[in-house]
Order: structure tokens, then sequence, then C-alpha cells
């Protein structure tokens, strides 16, 4: 009689304690001789581990390791996807899917302290740990905070970064986490079922010597790739 699937996770996840992230696993076909058991069985394993995170499943092409990391919200923290994904031990690299200068809305004018509808530069942008896509921002710059953005992150590709070379501090006021239903696009685009919950982080970045505010942002992580950790 073949292995039950809570033996062949048990066994799966000791070995995979000593992979690096991202290591491949066997194929099911190939965990199916090994245990002397069907398909459905080894899928019920492989699901899991997915749902405790410690792998990711993609179609076709297999099961792979998965590490999260901490991504750790405290005051004084910078206000950037590179500094708190490297500050965790993992790289980070963000590039720009969408640029254009548009009326802000009135939510996130009242946030930039700027009137509804004055045009504000707004960039998406998809971020990526240890070379997998997590991460899914919006973000708007206010007026006349640095212009042509979407051109200096071709260079830069860190936007705090980009605001320091423009001669401003970039510090955080104030982040809101949440755990919500990520748009559809949100969900095609990081390649997550439609319906899964992930982490909604908005986040306000202000001048750290006159306090005016710089930007404002709405990210979607993914919750299997990301721990989220708010120290008060």
């Amino acid at each position: 009689m073949g292995a039950e699937p809570a033996e062949i996770a048990g066994v799966l996840e000791t070995e995979i304690g000593g992979l690096p992230s991202g290591a491949r696993l066997p194929s099911e076909h190939a965990l199916m001789q090994r245990f002397g058991t069907t398909r459905a069985i080894v899928r019920r394993a492989l699901a899991d581990l997915e749902a405790r995170h410690l792998v990711r499943r993609v179609r076709g092409a297999g099961s792979f390791v998965n590490r999260r990391i901490d991504f750790v919200l405290a005051p004084g923290s910078a206000p950037s996807l590179h500094e708190v994904v490297r500050a965790a031990g993992a790289t980070a690299r963000t590039y720009v899917i969408a640029a254009a200068t548009l009326p802000v809305p009135a939510d996130v004018a009242a946030h930039l302290g700027v009137e509804a509808g004055v045009p504000c530069q707004r960039l998406r942008r998809v971020g990526c740990i240890d070379d997998v896509e997590s991460s899914v921002a919006e973000e708007w710059i206010a007026p006349g905070v640095l212009d042509h953005v979407d051109v200096g992150l071709r260079a830069i590709e860190s936007l705090a970064d980009a605001l320091r070379a423009g001669r401003h501090d970039p510090v955080r006021a104030w982040s809101r986490a949440v755990t919500d239903l990520a748009p559809a696009e949100v969900a095609d685009r990081l390649g997550v079922a439609r319906g899964a919950a992930m982490w909604s982080l908005e986040t306000l970045t202000r001048e750290g010597g006159d306090g005016r505010a710089l930007m404002y942002s709405r990210s979607w992580l993914r919750q299997d790739r990301v721990r989220l950790v708010v120290e008060l």
C-alpha cells in the first residue's frame, strides 16, 4: 500500500528545509514512483505544502521551494520595497508596466494635500522578490516632486532612491495593511487564483524636512511570498 498524503508531505517538508528558495521539486511522476502511490495522492500532498506556503506550483513547470520573507513595517522604516526586501535577506527588482499623467482621484488627492483632478504622475509597477513576481503597486506622485519619474526609473529601479537623487528625503508617514481580495487583473498578473487573499498595503511618503506629501501608493502583495510584520 502506498504512502498517504500526510506522510509524503512530511517527508518533503523535511527535505525542503535543506533546499534553496526556488529549487525545483521532483515531478509528480517521479514522486508517484518514489512513494508507490497515485497522482491524486501526490497532488494532495503538494497541495498541503502549497497551502502552508512551503512550495509554489506553476502550471506546466512544476513545484518549487518557496520561502516567505518578513516584510517589516516599523516606525522609521524606509518607504521602499527594495530596502525592506534587502533587509529580509532577499533580492528585489521592480519595473514599470504603465505610466501616465492623469487627474488625481479625490481619495488620493486628500492624502497628497492637493485638489481633486489636479494632474499627477501615476505609475504601475511590478515587484519581484528573488526573481518571482510578488507585488503590484499603483503610485501617485505629488505635483512638482519629480518630473518624468518613469524615465528615471529605467536607470534607478528604486523609487525611493530616485526621489533621493532628486534631492528629496522620503520617509514613511504611515502605512495601512489589510487582507483583501485583489482585483482580477492583479491576480492574473501575479499568477494567483482570482479571489485569493492578498496583502493590501497603503503608504503615504512625506518629505523628511518640511513634511509635505511626496507620494501615495497602494500595493498588492502575494501572501505566499510575504509575511507582513508590523512593529509599533
